[in-house]
């Protein structure tokens, strides 16, 4: 322009305005020429249309005319519009099931990590999988380099919240706590059910291979081209628009709608697992109130509580499932295995009207040995996490406040625990003894009210972790030397629900915090 019009003012702001006035007609142009918003080669159309304008831009740039961010601003709602339709499509492709038959060609290196859960679960559940990385990898297939340098931050937060749909659509695959008939037909409506363990593994497994797995493939592209342009840090490659997300922001998004998914299936089967057994196997405050009743085998043989003995059954069980249907995942393994252990000690530590209205009611007097009962079903639930190898440090540290709460209740009556108690070792040996006695299938429990396989959980015990044991204990108990068995001081006041939702997304990921 200084070439043609000099310094004249007047000339170069109506050539601007010309500029500008063609470019407005241009997206016009686009916008009535470009096919159906809503299919896969209009999003092509508009990401080869915003490539080729920017490159003629950053040509007149040369010539002091920047219409760079005029252009995106323009074409900004048409982009917008889009990738809107095109999310909408990719929804309904990968949730309605209804008359959708249409093959969807994925390459080997994606289908394969998802069709090893076809044999475990409803063909339909892998399906859902595949449609979901497809409709994902089809978008971004589509977008140059520029779109996604401009538009990235858009387009990586929209697949966000498309996964996080697919969560809760697999979260209504999953049964409902203690569900009855009645209140499945009021559910809405979901093309596969999971109601088996391996079924439900099949399920999560799917949704942390696709997480863990085949998004970082397919999503690869655009994070490249981002950092990219992050390292360059020159302003012809940084983008114009607003819109950007930080990796680990992503990452932490991501995870956090994975951990829906897990923590929901660890709720309701732990609520199945306690409110589906009756009798002495049912984990209930009263079992600590009943002096000498048969829990309390303490002159003889000291074992777990019934509860307890038959989720060590449980979860041996899981673990055996888990070991076939998540073959090769050790991660997921151990993790949901350590949940599952931590939202059994969540539901006793939290649960103020069934469990601690009944133990600190006045009327009731918790006598020495439900005391050393309650203390010693928290030793045995700590030693089978780390029997298991899994994460054990928040299952100490929730045992810890159990404890310490029911050495208060029992103090507060003016009895005195330093006589009522054995020594802390006592408490750790008596659990370990037990769990290699339930292996063994050993007399002192009613093995027809406990889970009837015994079967190894992954056992990593070696002549290091023999020489660990104390000091694993050792950090937990060391909390208070006023008493034995003394962990911690800790208390809570909030229902099951309240505190796991504030508890859990402290707690672990689909990752090894101890690792």
């Amino acid at each position: 322009m200084g070439t043609i019009f000099g310094d004249d003012l007047l000339y170069n702001n109506r050539l601007v305005q010309w500029a500008e006035r063609e470019i407005e007609l241009f997206v016009k142009l686009v916008k009535e020429n470009a096919p159906s918003s809503e299919t896969v080669s209009a999003l092509h159309a508009a990401s080869v249309c915003v490539q080729a304008s920017l490159n003629h831009c950053s040509v007149l740039e040369s010539q002091g005319l920047k219409l760079s961010k005029v252009l995106l601003v323009l074409l900004e709602p048409y982009i917008e519009e889009v990738l809107e339709l095109n999310f909408r499509r990719a929804r309904k492709l990968v949730f309605d099931f209804s008359g959708n038959d249409e093959m969807l060609p994925l390459s080997p290196r994606l289908a394969s990590p998802l069709s090893t859960f076809a044999i475990s679960s409803d063909g339909m559940l892998v399906d859902s999988g595949t449609r979901f990385i497809f409709m994902v990898k089809d978008i971004v297939e589509q977008l140059t380099r520029l779109v996604i340098l401009h538009f990235g931050g858009n387009i990586l937060t929209r697949i966000l919240k498309l996964f996080d749909q697919y969560m809760d659509e697999l979260i209504k695959a999953l049964p409902e706590p203690s569900e009855d008939d009645s209140l499945v037909e009021l559910k809405e409506a979901v093309p596969f059910k999971a109601e088996t363990d391996s079924q439900q593994l099949a399920l999560l497994g799917t949704a942390f291979t696709i997480a863990e797995e085949l998004l970082p493939m397919v999503m690869s592209r655009i994070w490249s081209v981002l950092n990219e342009s992050k390292e360059a840090g020159n302003d012809n490659t940084a983008p114009l628009l607003n819109n950007a997300i930080d990796y680990k922001d992503w990452r932490k998004q991501l995870q956090h709608s994975l951990d829906k998914l897990r923590d929901h299936f660890c709720r309701q089967y732990v609520l199945n697992f306690i409110y589906s057994r009756d009798g002495k196997t049912r984990p209930d405050a009263n079992i600590y109130l009943c002096g000498e009743g048969d829990d309390l085998n303490w002159n003889s043989d000291p074992l777990p509580s019934l509860p307890f003995q038959a989720l060590f059954g449980k979860l041996q069980q899981l673990a055996t499932v888990a070991g076939d249907v998540l073959l090769g995942k050790e991660k997921i393994q151990k993790v949901l295995l350590a949940r599952l252990t931590e939202t059994v000690v969540m539901w006793v530590m939290s649960n103020e009207e069934d469990f601690w209205g009944v133990l600190e009611n006045e009327v009731a007097k918790l006598q020495p040995q439900g005391l050393q009962q309650l203390i010693l079903d928290m030793h045995f639930t700590v030693e089978i996490a780390r029997f298991a190898g899994y994460p054990s440090r928040n299952v100490h540290q929730m045992a810890s406040s159990i404890i310490a709460r029911a050495i208060r209740t029992f103090s507060g009556r003016g009895l005195n625990q330093q006589s009522a108690l054995p020594e802390d070792e006592w408490f750790v040996e008596t659990a370990k003894a037990a769990i290699n006695k339930l292996l063994m299938g050993g007399d002192g429990s009613d093995a027809s009210e406990i889970d009837e396989d015994h079967i190894i959980l992954h056992d990593d015990d070696d002549d290091d972790d023999e020489d660990d044991d104390d000091e694993i204990h050792d950090e937990v108990i060391s909390d208070s030397d006023e008493s034995p068995s003394s962990l911690s001081t800790i208390t809570t006041s909030e229902s099951f629900a309240s505190a796991e939702s504030q508890m859990l997304d402290s707690l672990s990921d689909f990752t090894d915090p101890e690792s």
